[in-house]
């Protein structure tokens, strides 16, 4: 039996480290007979958390990350079922992991910007709850108190722009984001003193990190209000 501290989730140390040469803890067949591995140093984000799986690469076969509900570890299947590329792989193998860089840090900038619209809608005083950061997806849902007034469009626009402004804001004001071990155990992402939240996703180092930060659309079904969201990462130079 593999134990989970024999693995260790890189992608939570340094969101921008996206090649590393690592070994095989464990390796095995799924029920079809495909091959996964699990590696000591796991580069991969496994879906979850409202964000897509990165898109990588072990030895130069394109994998799938998931995570596996037995062992709690990161497992690793070819991306293309008829590929046996990772068949030869044994514990204790050395293996090159690389994930698409340009990928990493989109999901990384949605689910920062998901959580900066999150406290945006905190402080008009409604409750979270639930959130998507998947590109052309991403959107962070909240019920409000009294929903009746947002029934209104013109309502619901001028609540929209208060969020615009919330978070235009804290974009210009470039906010530190960190991440650290809270008292229960559970990692908390902090975006400066504004906001702070449990999360197991890639984020940004801070806000002057993210471009195209915008609310696209405030939504209210149900008495759930949906503020759908896009936000991009900023280029180097």
């Amino acid at each position: 039996m593999v134990h989970q501290t024999e693995q260790t989730p890189s992608y939570l140390d340094d969101t921008h480290l996206t090649e590393i040469v690592t070994r095989v803890v464990a390796a095995g067949r799924q029920d079809d007979g495909a091959a996964w591995v699990a590696v000591r140093d796991n580069l991969f984000h496994p879906q979850g958390g409202g964000q897509p799986a990165d898109r990588g690469w072990l030895d130069g076969c394109e994998v799938v990350p998931v995570r596996d509900a037995a062992t709690g570890l990161v497992v690793l299947r070819a991306a293309d079922a008829d590929v046996r590329d990772l068949d030869g792989l044994a514990a204790g193998d050395e293996a090159k992991a690389r994930v698409d860089a340009d990928l990493r840090l989109l999901h990384a900038a949605l689910h920062t910007a998901g959580h900066l619209v999150e406290a945006a809608g905190r402080a008009q005083d409604w409750t979270y709850t639930g959130s998507n950061h998947f590109p052309g997806q991403a959107r962070i849902e909240f019920t409000p108190d009294d929903p009746g007034p947002l029934s209104d469009a013109g309502r619901r626009e001028e609540a929209a722009d208060r969020l615009r402004a919330f978070v235009a804001a804290a974009v210009a004001d470039g906010l530190p984001v960190t991440a650290a071990p809270g008292p229960d155990g559970l990692r908390l992402v902090s975006i400066g003193g504004l906001h702070t939240a449990p999360c197991g996703g890639t984020h940004v180092r801070g806000l002057a990190d993210l471009a195209d930060v915008a609310i696209t659309a405030v939504k209210l079904r149900k008495g759930r209000l949906r503020a759908s969201y896009s936000a991009s990462h900023r280029t180097a130079g």
